[in-house]
């Protein structure tokens, strides 16, 4: 099969197309031909050392988390899916998953089914960016109606998620994003805060949530965050998670701080397809390549100004 092939870190140039062994499916696992794959910052970073290269260990490996695809092969003991059916998943993460490949193995409840509404290439742009923000929002800030979250990058991937899942829940969104995006996340539902010509924290206040999607690496948002939550409000750090100094200060202001990493979860996938195929929640993919532009699709992803995602295709 064809899979892209990392054999040192560095730039986008060591993404290589190569032939590799088909992967055979375990007990309780499935065999999923993959139509195409999510692409996520996490690859990138990873693929330079960074990210998830720690649970990687040295190339070569197969970057990739995010799949949609068709059920090729069950193996023994899977009662939940059966080959010919259309899923979508975040197998393994952040254990390789290998998932720019054309086909990926993993076990059968890591994976939910596709979205009916939802081409496979906008299916592959779902799981790991909308997982996290399910996570975030549904299962460690348990975000309830009347409640104000802020949302940094909230144009992005997983920002795009987190506002829309918010507001399903019936909290008030306030997103930070760049002003070409304004119109479009007042679709989402979200008041916005134009980064780019004013600090949110002058503007913004009484927030019960802050999903921080920048960290501390990026005019110390985390830092400037906990001046604008309320008494006990929650900000959750996500890139970097959440320093000692940055715990201490929020201590000192009465708030409370949590790290945050992303876990395969085909129960939540479930229910995120459900509100997909109900209108409520929107996908948003701002580019697809095919395989053999790989490095190219990272470039632009680097870039740092992608409206939602960008997926590449794997359907030759």
């Amino acid at each position: 099969m064809r899979a892209v092939v990392q054999r040192a870190f560095g730039g986008p140039e060591v993404l290589r197309v190569e032939e590799v062994p088909r992967p055979e499916p375990l007990p309780t696992e499935v065999l999923v031909r993959v139509h195409a794959a999510g692409i996520n910052p996490v690859d990138w970073k990873t693929r330079q050392g960074g990210g998830m290269a720690g649970v990687l260990g040295e190339p070569p490996f197969v970057l990739g988390w995010d799949v949609s695809g068709v059920v090729e092969e069950v193996g023994f003991g899977v009662t939940t899916l059966a080959p010919g059916d259309e899923v979508y998943g975040m197998p393994w993460f952040p254990r390789q998953a290998g998932g720019y490949a054309e086909f990926v193995t993993a076990p059968a409840r890591q994976f939910a089914r596709k979205p009916v509404a939802l081409s496979h290439e906008q299916a592959a742009a779902v799981p790991l960016a909308a997982l996290t923000a399910w996570q975030i929002v549904a299962d460690t800030a348990q975000v309830r109606a009347g409640q104000r979250v802020l949302v940094h990058a909230a144009a992005g991937g997983v920002g795009h998620f987190a506002v829309q899942i918010a507001r399903h829940l019936g909290a008030q969104v306030v997103g930070t994003a760049r002003e070409s995006r304004h119109e479009w996340l007042t679709r989402l539902g979200a008041v916005h805060v134009d980064y780019t010509k004013e600090r949110f924290e002058d503007t913004v206040s009484g927030i019960d949530v802050v999903i921080d999607l920048l960290g501390d690496g990026h005019d110390a948002t985390s830092t400037r965050s906990l001046r604008v939550l309320k008494d006990g409000g929650l900000l959750v750090a996500v890139p970097g998670g959440v320093s000692p100094e940055l715990r201490a200060a929020a201590a000192a202001r009465g708030v409370r701080t949590s790290p945050f990493l992303v876990e395969p979860d085909g129960t939540a996938l479930a229910e995120i397809a459900r509100l997909i195929d109900e209108g409520a929640v929107a996908v948003e993919v701002e580019e697809v390549f095919p395989l053999e532009e790989v490095a190219q699709a990272h470039r632009r992803g680097e870039d740092n100004h992608t409206r939602g995602k960008l997926v590449l295709r794997l359907d030759s």
